[in-house]
């Protein structure tokens, strides 16, 4: 039975994290297709749902004001409610832009909902304050709606910054663009990105208030009402880490409350009538914040192994099967509780073990949160590294 647990356990890390990216490629590869999309020029309203963002709201619509776009088929809404900075005042500063302000706080969601009532764009951007858009971003992200079947569009991130994090981070976000663009050739990504989303404004529909991951909530309600979400590499946002490890693991932890926001209910929300769109969402979505349980589940059965002195093969972990699992997982905690050790040793991967140790530890954290409810959805803005 302690082998069943270990085996097991270390099956479901090394499917969430390897074997799926393997299959979703080689799947992609045999019955995926690159789409190709025509330059398309609907009118777009880009929304920035802003929250005492006053450092960085003046960039931010300056660079929107400059975006290769026809300045006429743009519209611009910030929803700057709570906000008890200079955010809305500098944001009127920009012609044309319109500013929707109150002074309650009820959270990001409640104030999309209310800007999408100003809405009149066929295609809505949501974008957030503190990151950047390259100038082309709207102008490519809107290319794929010109397929009627697509009904929302995420771009890529990039995250920039020199310490251990940003490596960590860059290297996360390469990985998921690649999932993405796998997912994309096969019909229908899973993940997207706050920073840079468009959705048709007729598949628009309110949200509770109460929702933490207003993108991924979007984007579900786009493939449940059967259309698809597709990726463009080509639209680029580019966001500095996190200025810290502490405030990294606190915005895990509430982008991983917020997905099982939206997934806690499976029997209902996972489109079981599209099977390959299910299992995407089913590998990509729900069985990494799961991964945490798999990793204790295997320190505890390598544990029990030694403790029992148990003898047989492999499979059972026996000895000395027991001991060599035990040293693996004692190895690769110890890398991640040394990280600047192991930077000077190998270089900027010596991160990555800790990185993924506090992933995971910040996804226990969403899940407790959102079992427990004390996840808010008033979003606080996370110290970024400085440029």
């Amino acid at each position: 039975m302690i082998g069943v647990v270990f085996w097991g356990s270390v099956a479901f890390i090394a499917y969430t994290y390897v074997g799926y990216p393997i299959v979703l490629t080689a799947l992609a590869a045999v019955a995926g297709r690159e789409r190709n999309h025509p330059l398309h020029t609907p009118k777009v309203t880009i929304v920035v749902a802003a929250y005492n963002e006053e450092s960085v709201i003046d960039r931010k619509l300056t660079e929107l004001g400059a975006m290769a776009y026809p300045a006429e088929m743009l519209q611009v809404i910030v929803a700057a409610d709570g906000s008890d900075d200079a955010t809305a005042e500098i944001a009127a500063h920009h012609e044309g832009v319109e500013v929707l302000h109150r002074p309650e706080r009820r959270g990001k969601m409640a104030a999309i909902n209310r800007a999408l009532e100003w809405a009149t764009g066929e295609i809505v951007v949501f974008s957030d304050a503190n990151n950047r858009l390259l100038p082309d971003a709207v102008a490519e992200i809107v290319r794929p709606f010109a397929d009627p079947t697509v009904g929302a569009v995420t771009g890529r991130k990039v995250a920039t910054g020199q310490s251990g994090l940003g490596f960590s981070e860059g290297a996360y976000w390469r990985y998921e663009a690649h999932l993405r663009r796998m997912e994309d050739r096969l019909g229908c990504t899973v993940g997207v990105n706050g920073e840079l989303f468009a959705i048709r404004r007729e598949l628009f529909r309110p949200a509770p208030g109460s929702v933490v991951n207003d993108d991924q909530w979007l984007a579900h309600q786009v493939i449940k009402g059967g259309h698809r979400v597709s990726f463009r590499p080509e639209a680029v946002s580019t966001e500095a880490v996190s200025g810290s490890a502490a405030a990294e693991a606190e915005r895990r932890s509430r982008m991983v409350a917020g997905q099982w926001q939206v997934f806690r209910r499976l029997h209902r929300e996972i489109p079981w009538r599209r099977p390959l769109v299910a299992w995407m969402l089913l590998s990509h979505k729900i069985f990494r914040p799961l991964v945490p349980f798999a990793m204790i589940a295997a320190l505890t059965a390598a544990v029990a192994a030694v403790a029992t002195g148990a003898d047989g093969g492999a499979f059972a972990l026996g000895n000395p099967w027991g001991a060599a699992a035990l040293g693996a997982q004692v190895a690769f905690y110890a890398a991640a509780a040394m990280p600047e050790l192991l930077h000077r040793l190998v270089g900027r991967a010596g991160y990555l073990p800790r990185f993924l140790v506090d992933s995971n530890a910040a996804a226990l954290r969403g899940l407790w949160r959102h079992f427990t409810g004390g996840q808010s959805a008033a979003w606080e803005r996370v110290p970024r590294e400085q440029a």
